[in-house]
């Protein structure tokens, strides 16, 4: 299995950090634009295997895309973040035109990988990679949700006072701090609904405190958060590479799921080594109906400010 990661940020090194440090992949590859700067991480990542264990072999590549041929997955985290006086619409042209020009050379040197996207607006980069390649819509996926679902159950951890691994949760719907759809009614404590433990209005907070996880964190950090978006990428990377079949809300191409069609949003999926080997739809109540209408709303919102 080898698995390429464009972008050698903090995001990147970490997906590159989490998923040779479980020891499933072969080969990591890192890449980034800035001269040296992907060699010196892949280097110091190396540095770690005979601490922590592993035998992933990292290496790190200043723009050349033919180190990422035969990739098995890709990970594309690159873009920059919004800066003072910048509108939405110069974010996304710039972002818009580096995703699809990193797509177009991962594709170049592995036609058949499977790319999961984790720049920023995630649902409208994932759809613009569906827009301009040729990849079949199972082999392309959002991360936004695997993250936010994180976040949701670190939320619902702290207000049932209970481990981590006693809880779960999925959020689903856009990522973004108005997007998101925590199902809270469909949390559970080892498998009893939350709602036996706490109140209907620590409940609300949980879920408003999920909606605004990254902004929360970029207020304290004074920059996005890297850990947990990492993690999240290797467990994805890991289902694909492992066959796990394992379910994660991610973001995907709807084509009348959920009622909805021409978009990607995030929804619940299996993941296995063909990427999303289907999409689960789930019974939503009418007011989740409404939350996600209205998530899908927004995105279409974003979506029309593209230019292909």
């Amino acid at each position: 299995m080898k698995v390429s990661v464009v972008g050698a940020g903090a995001v990147g090194a970490s997906c590159a950090e989490y998923i040779a440090i479980k020891n499933f992949a072969s080969e990591v590859v890192l890449l980034d634009i800035k001269e040296g700067y992907a060699e010196g991480k892949a280097m110091d990542l190396m540095q770690t295997a005979s601490l922590n264990g592993f035998d992933t072999k990292i290496t790190g590549s200043t723009n050349d895309y033919s180190k990422t041929a035969n990739s098995d997955v890709c990970v594309i985290t690159s873009g920059i973040p919004r800066k003072p006086g910048m509108t939405r619409e110069e974010l996304i042209d710039i972002n818009a035109g580096i995703v699809k020009t990193v797509a177009s050379n991962l594709l170049t040197y592995s036609p058949n990988t499977i790319l999961i996207v984790v720049s920023n607006p995630m649902d409208t980069m994932t759809y613009l990679v569906h827009k301009t390649t040729n990849l079949p819509k199972n082999k392309i996926i959002g991360m936004g949700g695997a993250l936010d679902s994180a976040r949701f159950k670190y939320r619902l951890a702290e207000a049932l006072d209970a481990p981590i691994s006693d809880v779960d949760g999925m959020v689903i719907g856009g990522h973004s701090d108005t997007g998101m759809v925590p199902l809270t009614r469909l949390a559970t404590r080892n498998s009893v609904p939350v709602s036996e433990f706490i109140s209907p209005e620590r409940l609300e907070q949980v879920k408003e405190d999920t909606k605004v996880g990254g902004a929360t964190l970029t207020k304290l950090l004074g920059t996005s958060a890297w850990y947990a978006p990492g993690a999240a990428v290797s467990a994805m990377v890991q289902a694909i590479a492992c066959d796990q079949k394992k379910v994660f809300p991610c973001s995907t191409f709807l084509s009348g799921e959920y009622g909805m069609n021409n978009i990607c949003l995030g929804v619940p999926v299996v993941i296995g080594k063909n990427g999303i080997e289907s999409i689960v739809e789930i019974t939503l109540n009418n007011a989740e109906k409404e939350t996600m209408v209205a998530s899908a709303e927004g995105v279409s919102a974003v979506n029309d400010l593209l230019n292909f």
